[in-house]
């Protein structure tokens, strides 16, 4: 969740710090801090809020330091505090830590600390890791922090840098994400990509369980028991103008408007006649005896599944399928074998909890595949297959693009996988058709935005909204209230629309704002009843729904151009985010970086 930069260089360390966390604040926007470090001492900075008041404390003095560490934070163990903010340091102001990770055994570790006469002055989990490598300092910090990591259970990404050695930074992981990165003018680490992109392109990503050594002109890569370790760097096809906001006022703005590229782009060489899916190789799987598949994700990513999960349900009915929370799948006691097929589905390929379900259908000997957004993530790494998404960096904590690029990545495996079990899609070639259409449509969508900002006026004095729909209409209202609720904080419910008169029904009165889909044509008119109900209520309604869809009933109406149905989702997501990004900005949210959420969520 936490944001962590570091450099070690012939120049000033505070550019790239400063520059890295800025385009990590999306982690966490709780507090800011950095420290520098040099033969004379420890120079510590940090300050509650956003990344902006660190800079205000830095303006005005001279920081020729050549090594730093930087950290921004979104707060699990204690409150949003300058006490509470990263970077931790010793009692003696000679080693210095940030931490992006949890630290669950830290109480006990902790009691023994204060045992031994260690003082803290934080509540949190990663002041322990300080005291810790103190602890085991006798004048070798690389010894002290492998005997420390031994001791830390959770995960972890960790920079350390002490006076001992100001021109080292010392990096340790396990289940958190950390890069390296070098160039001419030094040595660097940060949590995710954004931060480097204006330094280099070539990337190492470092492993579990092992321990860079960052110099100015040298990196070296140990595990945690010491043995040296071959290194993979690799090239990101990334460039800084992608992790920028150029033209927009927000980077959720922005990246709303790039889907049509990026959709493009995912769909590039997979679809022609039919879809090309020649990474389904490398499950190395019998598909005669494949007996279940499990789709298991988090969030706006656990949307995605969702879906596709029902489009092979319909597609395959004979094998079973199931789209599951990551978060909960490990403790579900589910079936899983050498026959068993689990979909993995994340933009960061670095979320705690899905990785977590990775590692248990790994030990069940289950076929692993992964739909990421990011090169060489954990995620990516550690599955039998991995297919990308070609979204681009996605800036802004509500996923946008991501989610598009997912849906379409995933229905054109949908597509492949009933052809490897004997089955096709109804109307395959219309299909096909259309997959090839999607960023036309969505160029369609985003012509639509006035109307969108129009009917977000309903929103003003709202603090509830309603989305309903039925059938796959069903998992995009999910995320249409997701998206609204992450951005707006307008509190908004889904419901399949059969379910209204079961309850829901009861908290529409005059003026509640009701978000309708009816874009599948064999329930659109029951669906249709469903939204009368409401209006019969008193509610605002605004319709999503088909060209050819009687609507007179209706004043608000957004019409989704001709598609196949199990496409729908695609051009109503960019509406449903055009909708709960103008509801924020009408009411003056930060919907690049929404209260208490992050972008990468590494902690469980």
């Amino acid at each position: 969740m936490c944001g962590i930069t570091g450099f070690v260089g012939k120049g000033e360390a505070l550019p790239f710090l400063m520059q890295g966390l800025n385009k990590l604040e999306y982690r966490g926007y709780d507090s800011a801090g950095v420290t520098l470090v040099d033969d004379n001492g420890l120079y510590t900075f940090k300050s509650k809020g956003r990344l902006c008041h660190l800079e205000d404390l830095l303006k005005g003095k001279s920081h020729p330091q050549k090594t730093g560490i930087g950290h921004t934070r979104w707060a699990t163990h204690g409150i949003p505090s300058n006490l509470n903010s990263h970077p931790h340091t010793n009692a003696k102001n000679t080693i210095s830590i940030v931490h992006n990770g949890i630290i669950e055994n830290y109480q006990a570790i902790k009691k023994e600390l204060i045992r031994q006469g260690y003082p803290f002055v934080s509540q949190t989990d990663s002041e322990v890791i300080v005291h810790l490598i103190d602890y085991y300092d006798r004048g070798n910090l690389f010894e002290a922090l492998q005997k420390a990591v031994r001791y830390l259970e959770g995960s972890f990404a960790l920079c350390v840098v002490s006076v001992q050695d100001p021109d080292t930074i010392y990096v340790a992981k396990k289940e958190s994400p950390m890069i390296i990165g070098h160039c001419a003018s030094g040595s660097f680490c940060a949590s995710d990509i954004p931060a480097v992109l204006e330094y280099t392109k070539d990337i190492l990503s470092l492993e579990d369980g092992q321990i860079a050594v960052l110099k100015a002109d040298e990196i070296q890569v140990y595990d945690f028991q010491g043995e040296l370790q071959k290194q993979k760097w690799m090239h990101i096809p990334y460039d800084l103008q992608a992790a920028q906001k150029g033209d927009y006022d927000t980077f959720m703005e922005k990246e709303i408007h790039e889907q049509p590229y990026v959709l493009s782009e995912t769909l590039r060489g997979r679809v022609d006649n039919d879809v090309r899916m020649d990474e389904l190789k490398e499950l190395n799987i019998n598909w005669e005896k494949l007996e279940r598949v499990y789709f298991l994700a988090c969030g706006t990513a656990l949307n995605a599944a969702s879906y596709a999960q029902d489009l092979f349900r319909q597609w395959v009915p004979a094998c079973p399928s199931f789209a599951l929370a990551a978060s909960e799948f490990r403790y579900g006691n589910y079936y899983l074998n050498s026959d068993t097929l689990c979909i993995f589905v994340s933009q960061s390929g670095e979320t705690a909890d899905t990785l977590a379900a990775l590692q248990l259908a790994k030990e069940k000997q289950a076929k692993t595949l992964s739909i990421v957004n990011v090169l060489g993530s954990s995620l990516a790494r550690k599955s039998d297959c991995t297919l990308y998404t070609c979204a681009g960096p996605e800036i802004a904590v509500a996923s946008t693009k991501a989610y598009t690029t997912q849906l379409v990545l995933l229905v054109c495996l949908m597509i492949a996988l009933s052809e490897k079990l004997g089955r096709q899609p109804k109307d395959v070639s219309k299909l096909i058709e259309d997959l090839q259409r999607i960023p036309e449509i969505t160029k369609a969508m985003l012509a639509q935005q006035e109307i969108v900002k129009d009917y977000a006026q309903c929103l003003k004095d709202q603090k509830d909204a309603y989305f309903i729909g039925r059938r796959l209409d069903y998992f995009s209202v999910v995320e249409g209230a997701l998206k609204l609720k992450e951005v707006s904080y307008v509190h908004a419910d889904a419901y399949i629309a059969g379910e209204l008169k079961h309850g829901p029904i009861a908290l529409i009165d005059k003026g509640t704002v009701v978000i309708a889909l009816a874009t599948q044509e064999e329930v659109a008119s029951k669906t249709i009843s469903n939204i009368e109900e409401t209006i019969a209520r008193g509610a605002n309604v605004i319709l999503i729904t088909t060209q050819h869809q009687d609507t007179h009933a209706f004043q608000k109406v957004l019409r989704i151009p001709d598609v196949h149905p199990a496409l729908a989702a695609i051009p109503a997501a960019i509406l449903l985010q055009l909708f709960a990004y103008y509801g924020a900005v009408l009411k003056g949210c930060d919907v690049d970086k929404p209260r208490n959420l992050a972008k990468s969520v590494t902690v469980e």
